[in-house]
């Protein structure tokens, strides 16, 4: 299993992994939702806001994942990790997880601070993100699901409380993803 940073040359092979793993979990409409939510991502953010990695086993794509830009009044360096697919047939052989884990490392190359996610926390923890509460960090949007809102440094420090909540790019900011 090759694990590479990739742009938006393949992005209707990525759409179409994304529309087709969540269909096959969560049924057609959020399939929809999910890979139109992809599209619009690699459309609309600028190059440098979007890093996209993906998973390639004997030329067919196993999983991908997007990281945008997080944006604070600080100036703090960072990104959220949106949305995770692994295609069914590569599922619980711990394809994500090492996706995951490759980006976070590339991102860390590249001087990114720190990285969050909105998520189940038990799956996300297993590569290092926390649980954080709003009074530490605000999200972008109200959460429907306070549990999920996770953070990861990658730098080593401890996060620090940050005053005021961050923005995140156009096609994360919209309150049905959160």
């Amino acid at each position: 299993m090759k694990f590479l940073q990739c742009n938006t040359d393949n992005a209707k092979a990525i759409s179409h992994l994304f529309n087709e793993t969540f269909t096959a979990s969560e049924g057609v409409d959020e399939g929809k939702v999910i890979g139109e939510l992809t599209t619009e991502l690699m459309c609309t953010t600028a190059s440098e806001d979007l890093f996209i990695f993906v998973a390639i086993e004997a030329d067919t794509l196993a999983g991908c994942i997007m990281f945008s830009k997080l944006t604070f009044a600080t100036g703090i360096n960072a990104f959220i990790l949106s949305p995770v697919a692994v295609q069914p047939s590569f599922q619980r052989q711990g394809v994500g997880q090492k996706l995951i884990q490759f980006g976070l490392d590339s991102l860390q190359s590249k001087g990114v601070e720190l990285a969050f996610t909105y998520g189940d926390p038990n799956y996300y923890s297993k590569v290092g993100f926390k649980q954080i509460s709003e009074e530490v960090v605000k999200a972008p949007q109200a959460l429907t699901y306070p549990e999920g809102w996770l953070s990861l440094s990658l730098t080593g420090d401890e996060l620090q409380p940050v005053i005021g909540r961050c923005s995140c790019v156009a096609a994360l900011n919209k309150a049905e993803y959160w």
